[in-house]
């Protein structure tokens, strides 16, 4: 019986031993060394967030005449964004974030997305999750495909804040899942001391069944005692309800622990803003960018070592509609934040938002293609070469190297 089939059978007998681990967890695992120092953490926006009024341009015409009810105001005005540059500016609710930028520990890529024209949440998400637009048979998500390059001999190398693991970190290399909220350090059955007495005498050869429920075992251990201690300082320390918030600093505390998580990924969700916008908006970005600033604190020294990048499917269309909301659009915003990033700019080509330079005559253009974006931070941060490269995004070929790091 092949190991993954062990596992999978490990699961339908015992159901809470690999849930929080991840069922794809206890796989082969790549050999190849790297600096463990180096960390990544990717957030995904899923409902695809609206770019334009986050990083807003608010020195357009075009934007204010086609957003009459929802555009933000300019710097300075009653509800105006905060002033980034000469051209763009930030949602008042992302306040947190503003001494990042001024840091220039925090940047922003405009006009950025995928090249598939679908407005589909399901498949553009995929499309993202994958790296390979359009092509619906690739199996493997492009962070498992970097997995497996910096991988080293740890089961809680790549850390996903979720039960189920997500389109990105799916293929071969281990991942852990960790539940979200108060869940994160729920007990479990396996957790009682008869039960896991029990369990540790029938596993107790060299097997492969009873080396996938040691490894399993392990994985928790150290999750636990992670989150453990974390909770404990919360208990003094009054944490922000705000679960994103929590979510972040449980993830900051596997990042600098003894867990040596190197790359983690988190999903919220929440941004489809076809009814009451800006409502949404203000409600949703305060928590985000307190949960962001959370998480950079939670870092510490780390952070000068970790790359953060906040993304979404696709944005949204240039004209709000009837609803006081806009509909699936296309180019979007990318964030950037971390310790070694050249911050304090919007990078990307603008394209502008007058008539002819819409997208399908509707939608904000893209000019930078997302995998730019990643290749780009990739190469620099975790120095891969262009072979590990064309491993983590098959059959394409970098169209702009962008420097925004190191």
């Amino acid at each position: 019986m092949k190991r993954r089939k062990l596992i999978q059978s490990l699961a339908l007998l015992t159901g809470s031993i690999i849930i929080p681990v991840g069922l794809n967890g206890w796989v082969a695992r790549a050999v190849t060394p790297s600096n463990t120092q180096k960390k990544l953490i990717v957030i995904f926006l899923r409902g695809a967030v609206d770019g334009l009024n986050i990083v807003v341009p608010y020195q357009e015409s075009s934007y204010y005449t086609a957003r009459p009810t929802i555009a933000l105001p300019s710097p300075g005005k009653e509800g105006g964004v905060l002033k980034l540059n000469e051209k763009f500016g930030l949602h008042p609710a992302l306040a947190e974030l503003m001494p990042l930028w001024q840091q220039r520990s925090l940047a922003f890529v405009h006009a950025v997305g995928s090249p598939d024209h679908t407005r589909s949440h399901f498949d553009a998400q995929e499309y993202m999750e994958t790296g390979t637009p359009g092509v619906k048979t690739t199996t493997t998500g492009w962070m498992n495909r970097l997995l497996g390059i910096v991988n080293q001999d740890n089961p809680v190398q790549a850390v996903n804040l979720g039960t189920t693991t997500p389109r990105i970190l799916v293929g071969s290399n281990p991942v852990a899942n960790l539940p979200i909220g108060k869940a994160a350090n729920r007990h479990l059955a396996i957790d009682e001391l008869p039960v896991n007495t029990a369990f540790d005498r029938l596993y107790t050869g060299k097997d492969d069944l009873s080396m996938s429920y040691k490894e399993g075992q392990q994985a928790r251990e150290i999750l636990l005692q992670e989150l453990d201690q974390e909770m404990n300082m919360a208990n003094q320390g009054a944490p922000s309800p705000v679960n994103f918030a929590t979510d972040a600093q449980n993830l900051a505390k596997l990042m600098v622990g003894d867990a040596k998580t190197q790359l983690g990924f988190m999903s919220v969700g929440g941004w489809d803003t076809h009814i009451n916008e800006n409502n949404l908006l203000n409600r949703n970005l305060k928590p985000l960018g307190e949960g962001l600033s959370a998480l950079v604190k939670g870092l510490g020294s780390t952070y000068k070592d970790t790359a953060i990048v906040v993304m979404s499917e696709f944005g949204r269309t240039v004209r709000e509609n009837g609803n006081l909301g806009t509909d699936h659009g296309h180019g979007n915003v990318i964030w950037l934040l971390g310790g070694g990033i050249q911050g304090g700019k919007v990078y990307g080509d603008w394209p502008g938002l007058e008539e002819g330079d819409l997208f399908q005559g509707r939608d904000l253009n893209i000019t930078t293609d997302f995998r730019d974006v990643l290749l780009s931070l990739l190469s620099t941060h975790f120095r891969s070469s262009s072979a590990n490269l064309a491993q983590i995004f098959p059959n394409y070929s970098t169209k702009e190297q962008i420097k925004f790091w190191g």
